[in-house]
């Protein structure tokens, strides 16, 4: 029985112009890949990846003829992104790789969709569908992911052999598409072990957009944990143990916090040089930072949210009750509201000093008026003052 599948995207007036665009110059035109797998899902599309007979320079001159915008962001690799009705679309003609060293491929372009489906990564991935919807299947992605499970396209190892980041994708895709409970496909990852090492020749930039997604997934902890289990977490993330990640999910669940892949990276042994390895950007790295110093302060809630802002306080205390086996405490975003609104009493102005005696006397002052849970006014804080 033929499939069709129904989404406010294909109906949108971007992309019917696009895939009319084609059609029209007798050309194939193919949504295919994360549009129609998270349609099918019920899930959220983000993009939409066109694939086409049609080589590179023919899709520019067809936009172009209809009156869009193309723009040649990967002509090498077939991609012109064309604008229409103020959206990207990624059209991408069939392809067959000729060369590949794990980290780029030389391509061909083909008439072929049956040989565009077999170069890409996992099953799933290699759907596609008309423009009025009509399902298009060649290698059983749909039984795929309907049952949760992340297959590679042909030989694992093959697959892997073009692009060794498809050892990350694989645990992160099981992350976000595979069945809890079905484990892992057992020949992917069987692969995935066996040539974790070609993932030293990786970008960081990479290697860390990868593990980031993966984190940010509802439940990332079975994942992460094979990754654990087979070496590749320790290869990535050096010292990295994956042990709070499944309670800490849960202590996420308990306090109704949202997934935050800043936070589950804390929970696996926060390291300065990680920020490196994996290239994170200056404002996440602080971010995770703080959430590791806090942990480590081991103070309340409340505290942390006034030294450290209230995403760190809040992080800081799911990861500590996941290490505890413990539940968050019960008012813990009253405490976090609570510490990130106090003021210090105290001014400069008010102590009476100057230079270093002025630093010091403030510093003391401040732990004085945290030990207090912030009861203490500036009268009573001055008054217990001792001269420095």
């Amino acid at each position: 029985m033929t499939r069709r599948i129904e989404a406010p995207w294909l109906d949108a007036p971007g992309t019917r112009a696009v895939c009319g665009a084609l059609m029209a110059a007798g050309r194939e035109a193919l949504p295919v890949g994360g549009c129609v797998r998270n349609t099918l899902l019920g899930r959220p599309v983000a993009d939409i990846d066109i694939a086409t007979d049609a080589p590179p320079e023919e899709v520019t001159g067809i936009a172009i003829a209809a009156g869009l915008e193309a723009v040649p962001t990967g002509i090498a690799h077939g991609t012109v992104t064309v604008i229409a009705a103020g959206r990207p679309f990624e059209v991408t003609t069939f392809r067959r790789d000729v060369a590949t060293d794990g980290r780029h491929a030389t391509v061909a372009f083909s008439a072929d969709l049956a040989e565009d489906a077999s170069r890409r990564d996992f099953t799933m991935n290699a759907l596609y569908c008309r423009p009025d919807g009509t399902l298009i299947d060649p290698l059983g992605g749909l039984a795929d992911l309907e049952a949760g499970r992340v297959r590679f396209v042909g030989d694992p190892a093959a697959r892997i052999g073009e692009d060794y980041l498809r050892i990350l994708r694989f645990f992160r895709f099981t992350a976000w598409y595979g069945d809890p409970g079905g484990g892992l496909d057992a020949e992917g990852l069987a692969a995935c072990a066996a040539l974790q090492e070609g993932l030293d020749r990786l970008s960081r930039e990479r290697v860390g957009g990868e593990i980031t997604r993966l984190l940010a997934a509802a439940d990332p902890a079975p994942a992460v944990a094979a990754m654990a289990a087979t070496g590749i977490l320790a290869r990535v993330l050096p010292g990295a143990d994956a042990t709070p990640l499944a309670p800490l999910v849960h202590a996420e669940a308990v306090a109704g916090a949202p997934p935050r892949w800043q936070r589950r990276l804390a929970a696996l042994g926060w390291r300065p040089e990680w920020t490196q390895r994996i290239r994170l950007s200056r404002a996440d790295a602080r971010a995770v930072a703080a959430a590791a110093t806090a942990l480590a302060a081991g103070e309340p809630p409340a505290v942390a949210a006034w030294r450290l802002g209230p995403e760190a306080a809040r992080d800081a205390a799911l990861v500590r009750a996941a290490t505890l086996a413990a539940p968050p405490p019960a008012d813990l975003e009253a405490e976090i509201a609570r510490g990130a609104a106090a003021v210090f009493p105290v001014a400069s102005a008010d102590v009476g000093l100057a230079g270093p005696a002025l630093g010091r006397a403030l510093a003391e002052l401040e732990e004085a008026w945290l030990a207090s849970d912030f009861r203490l006014d500036a009268a009573a804080l001055l008054a217990g003052r001792h001269p420095s």
